[in-house]
């Protein structure tokens, strides 16, 4: 059977050199937890990776948000689902990888330090991040977005210990998972039926869902919820779906340096041709052209949300 390390559609990765970590690992931030690598692998085919702990001791943090993998450690195989985590040890050796029919797509950090212990003690199985209407899933991996870009900005001292410090809250985050759902803004909570189809979508950005998957979480029936939809919006629940998707892809081109099959599967789509067709054909211009433009946001408010009601766009505009 073919085995990959990495060399994944649509893969990012970032191997921080041996003198950053020998150098940051002096400070009094570094030395308490530090970033070896960070990676995202979408849709993983064939992915395998073994862990010897005599030749390295650093934990790793997987996070699988789409599909399925396994791991394989104290003799024991567990399967790895949508919406799990866990956080693998250095001490022990380890196999994992994807699974062949359903191969995952994963967020993964290996990092060490004083407090790599303390972070990791409880996640050593897989553990369930659910998705519901407090989970806060898009934000979470903001963050990583955030400690991936500061990393790949430099290995200067300080954009390593600002990766660092988001890399606390990140797992923050998992560790004190009530507490983070918990301090949400009150706008997260509401039972509005709108509010909760916004949510859904933005949580689930990164894949595709169908109308049922809207509807059954707001607890309504498919015609009844887009009818709703319709009139407090202006467009239909899976056009305005597209155009959010749309959105984070800008935000992706504004500021980050991704290429655009880096980008297809952040946002849900899996042929970087398709997405570029569907991109130019709601923005007026292909996605490289959209990158080097100096008027994106008067496109993005021309082009994208033309239908979108005052009510819902300021929602909108603070994804």
């Amino acid at each position: 059977m073919a085995h990959l390390s990495n060399g994944f559609k649509g893969e990012r990765l970032i191997t921080i050199p041996q003198f950053s970590i020998n150098e940051i690992k002096t400070t009094e931030l570094g030395k308490e937890l530090y970033i070896k690598k960070i990676g995202y692998y979408p849709k993983a085919h064939f992915h395998y990776c073994e862990h010897n702990s005599n030749e390295t001791n650093d934990y790793t943090l997987i996070y699988c948000v789409e599909g399925r993998g396994w791991i394989n450690i104290d003799n024991r195989k567990h399967n790895i689902t949508q919406d799990q985590l866990l956080i693998l040890p250095g001490e022990k050796d380890y196999v994992y990888g994807s699974d062949k029919n359903a191969p995952w797509t994963i967020y993964w950090i290996s990092f060490n330090g004083e407090k790599a212990g303390y972070f990791s003690r409880g996640f050593e199985q897989p553990t369930v991040i659910p998705r519901d209407s407090t989970a806060r899933i898009s934000q979470r991996l903001n963050i990583f977005e955030e400690i991936y870009t500061a990393l790949n900005s430099g290995y200067e001292k300080n954009n390593m210990l600002y990766a660092i410090t988001g890399f606390f809250y990140f797992l923050g985050t998992i560790k004190f998972s009530e507490e983070y759902k918990g301090c949400s803004y009150a706008d997260g909570k509401t039972t509005d039926v709108i509010n909760n189809a916004i949510h859904f979508m933005t949580e689930n950005i990164g894949r595709k869902i169908s109308l049922t998957e809207i509807s059954n979480y707001v607890g309504l029936s498919e015609s009844y919820f887009s009818a709703v939809f319709n009139k407090e919006v202006g467009t239909s629940p899976l056009r305005y779906f597209d155009n959010l998707r749309l959105k984070q892809a800008c935000h992706y081109l504004e500021h980050t340096d991704m290429r655009v099959n880096q980008i297809c599967p952040l946002v849900g789509y899996d042929d970087s041709l398709y997405f570029s067709r569907a991109f130019a054909k709601v923005i007026g211009m292909s996605p490289s052209e959209y990158k080097n433009s100096k008027t994106k946001k008067r496109t993005v408010n021309q082009r994208l949300y033309p239908l979108i009601s005052p009510f819902v766009k300021n929602r909108v505009d603070s994804f």
